[in-house]
């Protein structure tokens, strides 16, 4: 950012005196701010910061269920809710209600053709409440920036404006427009609010902030960079010409992950155009945006640059994935059949679904949630069944999980438990032969993407045992079972939270007893990753060839995986990396 006042010279890396006036890019290409009246003794000059006209937006796409989601007002009046929240985390009232919901209440509130993505928009206020605003709504993007003494900058486009200022807002709304309160800020915050600020603060009259230290300089295997690619630490020049000349805003676009990534990615797609016309309208040259990326939020950014889908290659300068389930992941299976696992620290399991009757009553309805589940590519012989040390069943075998798994009908291993796929006993939409139709187009979104890749990718991903999760699904019968025909066992009962009883058939029946039953239990996940996404199907990256730089780290879990410094550090390395390989047009 250039500033323009009347400053006294000044000792180098110290802040400039002055009040400093917001930025706003819509007037006049930020040529135009709002000061305001101080007394006469009031001798401090405001200081307004002008952004260059070059532009390169960052883009962050979030993961499953980082996204929120609001409800068709038709919807809304069935359920007959007081709001039209279908999915909002950080709203704990909303949230208790869903925790509380049985499957066929989710099933209706989390509907992928009666839901889209909770925008903001103060002007129509599309809450379903007349009394909440569309700002009360959003209250989770409360923007906190912290300045260090020493270096003294604020964001002048995340500012409040001045008293008086006509019209006047507040740095929480501007935040909002760009997407910060669609999704679930609470994990997120660190990641744009470091990119928002050190990006666009990195030099003050030639000098780089002191902050900055710790990432230049610095070998990348302190973030535990792989060895290969071969990667070197961030050099002063790469960074100083890397943003001279051009500003950093941050945004973030959410998508409805009920839907399909293929979706997704054309509607991303399309507000990205539309972004980079309202930059290039407001008088800005603005060519490319830079993607960053959580979970299932590289899935649809491959879909963003896939040629027969979001079609935007050329408009995206380079992408930085994080904890990318790239070829599926285990614990996709293992939550519809099972729930998500217990917390003791939170809530959010419950949330989610804390039994397999919950989840699959969604992600059985959902083809985004269906493009979780390991693809072809993800291999043979990860579902298994055990009985003390011998692997009695290895599925797949002839690498479709679709056929062999998901669409397989009555086998009491199974992905899909019938008669939890439709608990609202809706008439149309919801039954076995629907879903096997979901994921027939889930595989063939897989297929689709299982080489596309950008050209400038990063990716950062967990591989330690510390986020042990599920690589391979394993179902292991308790040692004094008896089991003759492990294809054809019968479900006795199901605590839908990965305890089964089961009965063998073939089990010859004692006179005048019933056939004994005896139990089979989800194994917890035991392969490295981030309690999520196996390292297995993260790897898959790293396996394709095609990346500039990849982080193999540990220490995080799935969701929270933006909150620890390696995934900061190694994001903010890989985005100076990409934005040095900018080629403007003049």
């Amino acid at each position: 950012m250039t500033n323009s006042s009347s400053i006294p010279k000044i000792a180098e890396n110290v802040a400039p005196p002055g009040y400093k006036l917001p930025t706003n890019p819509a007037r006049a290409s930020g040529r135009v701010t709002q000061g305001f009246v101080t007394p006469k003794h009031d001798r401090i000059p405001q200081v307004h910061s002008i952004p260059p006209k070059r532009v390169l937006p960052i883009i962050f796409l979030p993961g499953i269920m980082g996204s929120n989601l609001r409800m068709s007002a038709e919807r809304q009046a069935q359920l007959e809710k007081t709001n039209n929240i279908a999915w909002r985390p950080e709203n704990k009232v909303a949230s208790l209600e869903l925790g509380f919901a049985s499957p066929a209440e989710r099933q209706m509130q989390l509907d992928p053709e009666a839901t889209e993505v909770d925008e903001y928009d103060p002007v129509n206020n599309p809450t379903g409440d007349p009394s909440e605003t569309s700002d009360e709504r959003n209250e989770n993007a409360k923007v906190k920036f912290r300045y260090s003494f020493d270096v003294g900058v604020d964001s002048p486009l995340l500012k409040d404006d001045p008293l008086g200022s006509t019209p006047r807002k507040l740095k929480e709304q501007k935040a909002r427009e760009r997407g910060w309160g669609e999704i679930f800020f609470d994990s997120y915050r660190n990641l744009l609010q470091m990119c928002e600020r050190r990006l666009n603060t990195a030099f003050y009259r030639g000098n780089l902030d002191s902050w900055w230290m710790r990432i230049l300089e610095v070998s990348p295997e302190l973030w535990q960079a792989n060895t290969q690619p071969a990667l070197k630490p961030l050099e002063e020049k790469t960074l100083r010409a890397a943003v001279t000349g051009c500003w950093f805003p941050v945004h973030a676009m959410g998508y409805n992950w009920l839907q399909s990534n293929s979706i997704s990615g054309r509607r991303v797609a399309e507000r990205i155009t539309a972004l980079i016309k309202r930059y290039q309208d407001q008088g800005f040259q603005c060519e490319k945006v830079i993607l960053v990326t959580h979970s299932m939020g590289g899935l649809v950014a491959r879909a963003v640059i896939h040629p027969e889908m979001g079609k935007l290659n050329d408009k995206v300068l380079g992408i930085v994935h994080g904890v990318m389930p790239a070829i599926g992941a285990g614990a996709a299976y293992k939550r519809m059949r099972c729930g998500f696992e217990d917390s003791r620290l939170s809530i959010v399991p419950k949330i989610l679904g804390n039994y397999g009757d919950e989840v699959t009553a969604v992600l059985g309805n959902a083809q985004g949630g269906l493009e979780l589940l390991p693809s072809q590519a993800y291999g043979n012989n990860w579902l298994n069944v055990q009985h003390k040390n011998a692997t009695l069943l290895s599925l797949p075998k002839n690498g479709d999980p679709y056929e062999e798994i998901y669409k397989v009908r009555g086998k009491w291993y199974s992905l899909l438990r019938e008669d939890w796929i439709n608990p609202a006993a809706r008439v149309n939409g919801s039954s076995f032969q629907v879903t096997c139709a979901l994921l027939e187009r889930a595989k063939a979104f897989h297929n689709a993407i299982s080489n596309t890749y950008h050209d400038h990718s990063y990716a950062h991903y967990g591989a330690g045992m510390d986020g042990a999760t599920w690589h391979r699904v394993v179902w292991r019968f308790e040692d004094s079972a008896k089991v003759f025909d492990v294809e054809n066992l019968q479900i006795a009962t199901d605590s839908r939270q990965g305890r089964l009883e089961v009965i063998d058939p073939m089990h010859p029946l004692p006179p005048g007893n019933a056939r004994p039953q005896f139990e089979s239990l989800m194994q917890p996940g035991r392969e490295p990753g981030d309690q999520t996404v196996p390292l297995h199907s993260a790897e898959h990256q790293l396996r394709s060839g095609k990346f500039k730089g990849i982080f193999r780290q540990n220490g995080y879990e799935h969701q929270d995986s933006y909150k620890h410094r390696a995934a900061l550090y190694s994001t903010l390395y890989s985005l100076v990396h990409i934005a040095s390989t900018m080629k403007w047009s003049k």
